[in-house]
Protein backbone atom coordinates (compact mmCIF):
# COMPACT_ATOMS: atom_id res chain seq x y z
CA UNK A 1 0.00 0.00 0.00
CA UNK A 2 1.32 4.02 -0.56
CA UNK A 3 0.80 6.15 1.30
CA UNK A 4 -1.18 8.91 -0.13
CA UNK A 5 -0.26 13.08 0.92
CA UNK A 6 -3.08 15.76 1.39
CA UNK A 7 -5.68 16.86 3.59
CA UNK A 8 -8.98 15.45 4.82
CA UNK A 9 -11.92 17.27 4.64
CA UNK A 10 -12.15 17.59 7.94
CA UNK A 11 -8.70 18.89 8.68
CA UNK A 12 -9.80 21.83 5.80
CA UNK A 13 -13.08 22.90 7.72
CA UNK A 14 -11.20 23.16 10.63
CA UNK A 15 -7.71 25.42 8.54
CA UNK A 16 -10.80 27.54 6.98
CA UNK A 17 -12.63 28.33 10.33
CA UNK A 18 -9.12 28.91 12.18
CA UNK A 19 -8.41 31.59 9.60
CA UNK A 20 -11.88 33.18 9.40
CA UNK A 21 -11.63 33.78 13.36
CA UNK A 22 -7.92 35.12 13.07
CA UNK A 23 -9.32 37.45 10.09
CA UNK A 24 -12.47 39.05 12.33
CA UNK A 25 -10.26 39.19 14.94
CA UNK A 26 -7.59 40.90 13.02
CA UNK A 27 -10.18 43.31 11.14
CA UNK A 28 -12.12 43.91 14.30
CA UNK A 29 -8.53 45.90 15.78
CA UNK A 30 -7.90 47.63 12.59
CA UNK A 31 -12.04 48.97 12.58
CA UNK A 32 -11.23 50.48 16.23
CA UNK A 33 -7.82 51.82 15.47
CA UNK A 34 -9.09 53.35 12.06
CA UNK A 35 -11.42 54.95 14.29
CA UNK A 36 -9.73 56.77 16.54
CA UNK A 37 -6.87 57.61 14.71
CA UNK A 38 -8.49 61.17 13.88
CA UNK A 39 -8.43 61.88 17.49
CA UNK A 40 -4.31 62.20 17.46
CA UNK A 41 -4.52 64.82 14.48
CA UNK A 42 -7.29 67.11 16.26
CA UNK A 43 -5.23 67.19 19.31
CA UNK A 44 -2.75 68.45 17.52
CA UNK A 45 -4.64 70.78 15.62
CA UNK A 46 -6.48 72.04 19.02
CA UNK A 47 -2.37 72.92 20.84
CA UNK A 48 -1.02 74.49 17.25
CA UNK A 49 -4.32 76.84 17.64
CA UNK A 50 -4.07 77.21 21.58
CA UNK A 51 -0.10 78.02 20.70
CA UNK A 52 -0.90 80.71 18.41
CA UNK A 53 -3.23 82.17 20.31
CA UNK A 54 -1.31 82.39 23.56
CA UNK A 55 1.59 83.39 21.65
CA UNK A 56 -0.25 86.12 19.68
CA UNK A 57 -1.67 87.66 23.30
CA UNK A 58 2.08 87.12 25.36
CA UNK A 59 3.69 89.22 22.54
CA UNK A 60 0.94 92.28 23.29
CA UNK A 61 1.71 95.24 25.68
CA UNK A 62 1.31 94.96 29.17
CA UNK A 63 -0.40 98.38 29.62
CA UNK A 64 -2.07 100.26 26.08
CA UNK A 65 0.32 102.05 24.31
CA UNK A 66 -2.14 104.81 23.87
CA UNK A 67 -3.72 105.42 27.47
CA UNK A 68 -0.87 103.69 29.86
CA UNK A 69 -3.68 101.66 31.56
CA UNK A 70 -4.22 97.63 32.35
CA UNK A 71 -7.08 97.25 30.57
CA UNK A 72 -9.31 100.27 28.66
CA UNK A 73 -12.40 99.00 26.79
CA UNK A 74 -10.89 96.58 23.67
CA UNK A 75 -11.27 98.08 19.88
CA UNK A 76 -13.78 96.49 18.08
CA UNK A 77 -11.92 94.84 15.37
CA UNK A 78 -9.00 92.20 16.54
CA UNK A 79 -6.69 93.72 14.68
CA UNK A 80 -6.67 96.89 16.33
CA UNK A 81 -5.82 94.60 19.63
CA UNK A 82 -2.64 96.28 21.07
CA UNK A 83 -2.46 94.84 24.89
CA UNK A 84 -3.15 91.80 26.58
CA UNK A 85 -6.48 93.00 28.02
CA UNK A 86 -8.14 93.45 24.99
CA UNK A 87 -7.90 90.00 24.29
CA UNK A 88 -10.04 89.46 27.75
CA UNK A 89 -13.53 86.86 26.60
CA UNK A 90 -12.13 86.52 23.35
CA UNK A 91 -14.43 84.12 21.74
CA UNK A 92 -14.00 82.49 18.26
CA UNK A 93 -15.83 80.43 16.09
CA UNK A 94 -13.48 79.05 14.06
CA UNK A 95 -9.81 80.07 14.30
CA UNK A 96 -9.00 83.03 13.01
CA UNK A 97 -5.20 84.82 12.57
CA UNK A 98 -4.24 88.25 14.48
CA UNK A 99 -5.85 90.30 12.03
CA UNK A 100 -9.32 88.60 12.80
CA UNK A 101 -9.79 86.35 9.40
CA UNK A 102 -10.75 83.03 9.65
CA UNK A 103 -8.05 80.64 8.55
CA UNK A 104 -9.70 77.95 5.97
CA UNK A 105 -10.07 74.53 7.27
CA UNK A 106 -10.35 75.15 10.73
CA UNK A 107 -14.10 76.54 11.24
CA UNK A 108 -15.10 73.55 13.11
CA UNK A 109 -13.11 74.33 16.10
CA UNK A 110 -13.79 76.98 19.06
CA UNK A 111 -11.17 79.66 20.66
CA UNK A 112 -12.43 80.99 23.90
CA UNK A 113 -9.42 83.40 25.19
CA UNK A 114 -9.87 85.05 29.86
CA UNK A 115 -7.38 87.52 30.87
CA UNK A 116 -7.46 87.47 34.60
CA UNK A 117 -4.88 89.23 36.81
CA UNK A 118 -3.52 86.82 39.59
CA UNK A 119 -0.57 87.26 41.91
CA UNK A 120 2.31 84.85 41.01
CA UNK A 121 5.55 84.22 42.38
CA UNK A 122 5.38 87.02 44.91
CA UNK A 123 4.37 89.97 42.06
CA UNK A 124 0.61 91.77 43.52
CA UNK A 125 -2.10 90.90 41.04
CA UNK A 126 -1.32 94.63 39.14
CA UNK A 127 1.57 93.01 37.65
CA UNK A 128 0.83 89.59 36.51
CA UNK A 129 -1.94 88.50 34.06
CA UNK A 130 -2.75 84.73 33.96
CA UNK A 131 -4.02 84.19 30.15
CA UNK A 132 -6.18 80.73 29.34
CA UNK A 133 -6.68 79.66 26.06
CA UNK A 134 -9.57 77.02 25.25
CA UNK A 135 -10.02 75.29 21.93
CA UNK A 136 -12.38 72.85 21.87
CA UNK A 137 -12.10 70.53 18.22
CA UNK A 138 -14.75 69.35 15.94
CA UNK A 139 -15.07 66.19 18.50
CA UNK A 140 -16.20 68.35 21.14
CA UNK A 141 -12.56 67.64 23.43
CA UNK A 142 -11.39 70.80 24.98
CA UNK A 143 -7.33 71.76 25.08
CA UNK A 144 -6.54 74.21 27.75
CA UNK A 145 -3.34 76.18 27.66
CA UNK A 146 -1.89 78.79 29.93
CA UNK A 147 0.47 81.25 30.71
CA UNK A 148 1.08 84.32 32.97
CA UNK A 149 2.39 87.87 31.02
CA UNK A 150 4.29 90.21 33.80
CA UNK A 151 4.57 93.89 33.81
CA UNK A 152 8.48 94.45 33.11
Amino acid sequence: MTRQRGMTLVELVITIVIIGIAAAALFSAMASITARSSDPLLRQQSLSLAEAYLEEVLLQAFLDPATGTACPSPPAQRGDYDNVCDYAGLTDAGARNARGEAIAGLGAYTVAVSVVPQAWGGLPASDVFYIEVAVTDPASQTLVLGGYRTRY
